[in-house]
């Protein structure tokens, strides 16, 4: 293989070829460094570099690799997303009056996968206070679609994901509260996992060095060139930090090893706001081609909790979490409102678990259209999104991310391959709490019927 090849490997095999010899870290390293100053100034995902520790780092592991040591992701190249603390360099989320931080110590999740071995050649690009399904902010500019330079990579982790498609960094983790890991790889045709809320840490991401709980909804997880990839990067960053009540996490494996054992639910339509039919037929050919492979398939469900009321409950806590850092944003929530709020998203989370004794995961469209063009209007309320052929309101799209995401659930975006104008197509495999590895099981299953495009070199 050429090293140009390795750039397209995942990151499990990338660690083999390094375990077996066949290529270098510092080798990989200067290539992924090569690309970013080649192709980057056209997309600019990468938007800190920290070439020196990178280095240092690949020679490092190489020394681990040739003594037999050395952790699961000995070697191999990964980028940060801004909002993770990397020591020495600033998290910012985007935000101007932030470009002065500097964070003192790697974020936790980072410092889990560089134990394990990763080297971190730079950071990635996020919105402002990484809140828009676009990558772009005032300090480091507008991170392109690597597909279409006039469409988004998504948010908020879109640098991250375009980074992964042009094979600067093999694994990337992300964090996503309103699709921020699985829009950017639907957007992208990488894959992307939103953990189950709470098994991965969140110490070390927030802006400029702020330090709180962790909110309600917001959860890490990886964004990957395979299904497999995301697993052994869950593997690595889930469990509980040092003030958790807890010692271990185990997560259950996936209860089948056949994807004609599967049972699966598939929605292709929300009462709330429309979706494009390329997306639509895109979910149906995957219901179809599973089917075909034994699959049990089915298109509705009386279990299927009353997604309006979700959806509505749901904007009501992200705008509270929203609220934190800028109060005079949203109106202060009553305390008794917002029990009443919590006690509605535990009988929603009832339902889906009603639902998941009878299905293994649940099929729908990941976003609601394919990679947009960018949009410059800041107000919201303004914006508009081509959708069969109408404009259509840019915040309800918010419908698909929201189904796991209040209900806590973990949920897989998986690359179904590209339209007619080669822009990447993506399905969302939600599964039951805590069966993170069943989505991505299932989401390798899809991948195995139906490949992930590869950008050209």
């Amino acid at each position: 293989m050429t090293l140009a090849d390795y750039s397209r490997a995942s990151a499990v095999d990338l660690a083999s070829a390094l375990r077996r010899g066949e290529v270098r870290s510092i080798d990989l390293v200067d290539a992924a460094l090569e690309r970013v100053d080649r192709i980057d100034p056209l997309v600019n995902a990468v938007i800190v570099r920290d070439d020196d520790r990178a280095r240092r780092d690949a020679q490092a592991a190489d020394a681990q690799i040739a003594a037999g040591t050395g952790g699961p992701l000995c070697g191999v190249p990964i980028t940060v997303k801004e909002s993770f603390d990397l020591a020495g360099h600033p998290t910012t989320w985007g935000v101007p009056d932030l470009a002065g931080h500097r964070a003192e110590r790697d974020a936790l999740i980072v410092r889990r996968l560089t134990d394990a071995g990763a080297v971190v050649i730079g950071k990635t690009n996020v919105p402002v206070d990484l809140n828009d399904w676009q990558s772009d902010n005032p300090i480091y500019g507008r991170t392109n679609n690597p597909y279409d330079l006039s469409r988004t990579p998504g948010g908020s982790s879109g640098g991250s994901a375009a980074a992964l498609a042009l094979g600067y960094s093999a694994l990337e983790v992300g964090s996503d509260i309103g699709g921020s890991v699985r829009v950017p790889a639907a957007f992208t045709g990488v894959f992307g996992h939103k953990s189950t809320w709470g098994i991965v840490p969140s110490s070390g991401h927030a802006p400029g060095g702020w330090e709180g709980v962790a909110p309600p909804l917001a959860v890490i997880g990886p964004l990957a060139r395979s299904a497999r990839d995301l697993a052994l990067a869950l593997e690595i960053v889930a469990g509980p930090d040092d003030l958790s009540p807890f010692t271990g996490l185990t997560l259950p494996p996936s209860p089948h090893t056949r994807l004609s054992d599967y049972r699966v639910l598939v929605l292709t339509e929300h009462p709330s706001a429309p979706t494009d039919a390329v997306i639509q037929r895109a979910v149906d050919e995957t219901a179809e081609r599973i089917a075909a492979a034994g699959a049990v398939v089915a298109r509705s469900s009386d279990l299927v909790p009353d997604l309006p009321a979700l959806l509505e409950d749901y904007r009501l806590m992200l705008a509270a979490v929203g609220s934190r850092r800028t109060p005079e944003g949203t109106p202060s929530m009553p305390v008794r409102d917002w029990f009443e709020l919590l006690d509605r998203q535990q009988a929603v989370r009832q339902q889906w678990a009603r639902l998941f004794e009878d299905f293994d995961v649940v099929l729908t469209p990941t976003f609601g259209t394919v990679a947009f063009e960018h949009i410059d209007e800041p107000d919201y309320d303004l914006r508009r999104l081509k959708i069969n052929g109408r404009d259509e309101r840019y915040e309800p799209q918010l419908i698909w991310p929201s189904l796991a995401t209040y209900a806590n659930l973990p949920a897989t975006a998986v690359p179904v391959g590209v339209t007619a104008e080669g822009l990447p197509l993506s399905v969302q495999v939600i599964g039951a709490h805590r069966r993170d590895l069943t989505t991505i099981a299932f989401a390798e299953h899809i991948a195995r019927e139906i490949p992930a495009p590869v950008l050209p070199h």
